[in-house]
């Protein structure tokens, strides 16, 4: 098999698990126009079509399902045995790719991974932010992060984290002329700003509990995000009331620019975990990262 002939299946493999030629153009480093001619040559020679292309998405036709089928873990059984000659390094390196969101990143991966980065150069991280509970096998991702240690049968989870606690919060301008909120229900009668749920294409229902009572409430508001630092942002402006994490709102309670409200109903969530394949073999790189971030008994 010529070499542009592997190229052009792996391009197809990326192609077919993204479901779209702009995320697998960028995977690769490609042009867009560039996979898009790569694909329709690899259609040509095999005489079958393999993709179904709309305005709005990409999928396999019956021989593209097939193909991937037989394509997709061969190429990572290859990624992995490759990660596995890093071990004949006199130092450990390679790429570890991570799905997590904002908050996780800022709180617990970015501050135990500059270090090991320092101290091991040649390990590249590569983070993604995401608020979905990534499928990080299909998506080519070594690990992900989610609260909580509830992960496929297939997957490990590792503690990183301790217990995430919630607030509600609003700038002193905008409670100027307002009644505070007394209990979860009296938020539907101020502006809220939204978080938006990708996995579930929704808006996060509040969610709060006070002496076993467990309630979630609807919002509305004018601004929606899908990045909780931004809601932040957008609550110091006065647009309305955030629900993020507590040790977000604090250096902003700290210096006046938010007053915190409802502070005995606000949940915690349970910290977060590390999740990656079991039936994977692990690259040394990866088993640094894993260290650097379990949390120590």
């Amino acid at each position: 098999m010529s070499r542009e002939n592997l190229a052009d299946l792996q391009a197809f493999v990326a192609v077919a698990e993204a479901r779209s030629f702009t995320k697998a153009a960028a995977r690769l480093g490609l042009s867009r126009s560039a996979l898009s001619h790569a694909m329709a040559a690899l259609e040509a020679r095999l005489g079958l079509r393999l993709l179904t292309r709309t305005t709005r998405s990409v999928s396999v036709t019956e021989a593209g399902a097939r193909l991937l089928e037989v394509l997709s873990p061969r190429f990572s059984d290859i990624e992995a045995e490759l990660a596995q000659l890093t071990t004949l390094r006199d130092k450990p390196a390679g790429t570890v790719r991570i799905t997590a969101h904002d908050h996780a990143i800022r709180t617990v991966l970015w501050p135990r991974l500059v270090p090991l980065m320092h101290e091991y150069p040649d390990v590249r991280i590569e983070i993604g932010v995401d608020y979905e509970l990534t499928d990080i096998a299909a998506q080519r991702f070594d690990a992900g992060v989610r609260s909580g240690d509830l992960v496929n049968q297939d997957m490990i989870a590792v503690r990183i984290g301790g217990p995430v606690a919630m607030a509600v919060a609003g700038s002193p301008a905008y409670f100027e002329g307002r009644q505070r909120p007394i209990v979860p229900r009296d938020l539907t009668g101020h502006r809220c700003i939204n978080l938006r749920l990708t996995t579930h294409g929704g808006l996060y229902a509040w969610e709060f509990e006070k002496d076993g009572e467990a309630l979630q409430v609807r919002v509305q508001g004018q601004a929606v995000f899908n990045n909780t630092a931004l809601m932040l942002d957008a609550a110091v402006e006065g647009l309305g009331l955030c629900y993020v994490p507590r040790d977000s709102v604090q250096p902003h309670v700290d210096k006046g620019r938010l007053v915190t409200v409802l502070d005995d109903w606000c949940i915690s969530f349970p910290g977060y975990h590390l999740y990656y394949p079991s039936r994977r073999q692990m690259s040394p790189a990866l088993g640094l990262v894993i260290e650097a971030l379990r949390v120590k008994a």
